[in-house]
């Protein structure tokens, strides 16, 4: 596969997030340097993560996409898993600059300059970041076959995001924090202007310091359990039993297990078939499943064994979870 065409699998979420957040680093820093605001400081560089994060995640997404090889078998979808670890890092330090500077700021409230400047900023970084959340959650619908439109897009891209892939996961959580985080950058510094509390700017600088750890931990947490190897969500696992059970040779599913690698599925399974076919039948039936299951475009590898109807019935989801 061509490189150019790995780049267009990549993950457009974290690329669009990419390119909007460098533009915004950019502009945020500076109004931060002429207004003197801990709360612009703080957005300046959780901006800064984020930029750093989505390009990481963007190459890995790419990279993920490689064709598996003879030394990596199964393929290289957990590396975007990997990456993601490295964005996590990233935001985590930010975080704690940021933290740390929004409490020197509460013992030692400093003087803001150009309110309208901070004001004008923030309001363009809540209209960048809305647009690429919006983004996201389209992505986690498409992503997890959502069907959903209009406002039902945001309550299903929070009930989804779990099922969405590792790099739609960040950019969600990341731009949602960005977005809520600029709403409260933006009432620290209306606040610290009219009232005598010069505090809160400082307060809002530590505020928004624990939701980039808050949303560093949750995307930690779900790449290091994608990195140990995670079972498929339940939705998935009834689709793939479904495809299986529709061929009309198949009376059974002895046993199946499907892994989660990135944003891709491994399935393997003993399906039962019922009894008389010969070998070349049972060969034909084995590559029919498997190419339904890959045309689902979720799966991207099958192993399959086959054996003759046990007359026992072994499928039951509800067992098994």
């Amino acid at each position: 596969m061509p490189s150019f065409e790995w780049v267009k699998k990549g993950n457009i979420s974290s690329l669009a997030a990419t390119l909007g957040n460098i533009a915004l680093t950019l502009v945020k820093g500076t109004a931060a340097f002429l207004s003197g605001s801990g709360a612009m400081l703080a957005e300046a560089l959780h901006t800064l993560a984020d930029t750093v994060n989505q390009g990481f995640v963007f190459v890995g997404s790419v990279l993920a996409e490689r064709q598996p090889t003879r030394r990596f078998p199964t393929g290289f979808g957990r590396l975007i898993n990997v990456f993601c670890m490295f964005a996590v890092i990233i935001v985590t330090v930010m975080a704690y600059e940021t933290i740390w500077h929004g409490i020197e700021l509460v013992q030692r409230p400093a003087a803001m300059h150009n309110f309208w400047l901070s004001i004008g900023v923030l309001t363009l970084s809540i209209l960048v970041d809305g647009y690429v959340l919006r983004k996201a959650m389209h992505e986690i619908t498409r992503e997890t076959h959502s069907e959903a439109a209009g406002l039902s897009v945001i309550s299903a891209a929070f009930a989804n995001v779990g099922r969405a892939a590792p790099p739609t996961r960040l950019v969600f959580y990341e731009d949602l924090v960005a977005t809520s985080g600029a709403f409260l950058a933006i009432l620290a510094i209306i606040l610290t202007e009219l009232t005598p509390f010069k505090a809160l700017d400082g307060i809002a600088a530590i505020i928004i310091g624990f939701m980039m750890l808050g949303a560093a931990f949750k995307v930690g947490y779900d790449n290091m359990v994608g990195l140990i190897g995670v079972a498929a969500p339940r939705e998935v696992e009834a689709n793939v039993s479904q495809i299986i059970l529709a061929d009309p040779d198949v009376t059974d599913i002895n046993k199946i297990r499907i892994i989660q690698e990135g944003k891709h599925y491994h399935v393997e399974s003993y399906v039962e078939l019922k009894p008389g076919l010969t070998l070349a039948e049972a060969a034909q039936i084995k590559y029919r499943i498997r190419d339904n299951l890959l045309a689902t475009g979720e799966v991207s590898d099958v192993t399959l064994g086959l054996i003759e109807d046990n007359g026992v019935t072994d499928w039951a989801p509800e067992v098994l979870h």
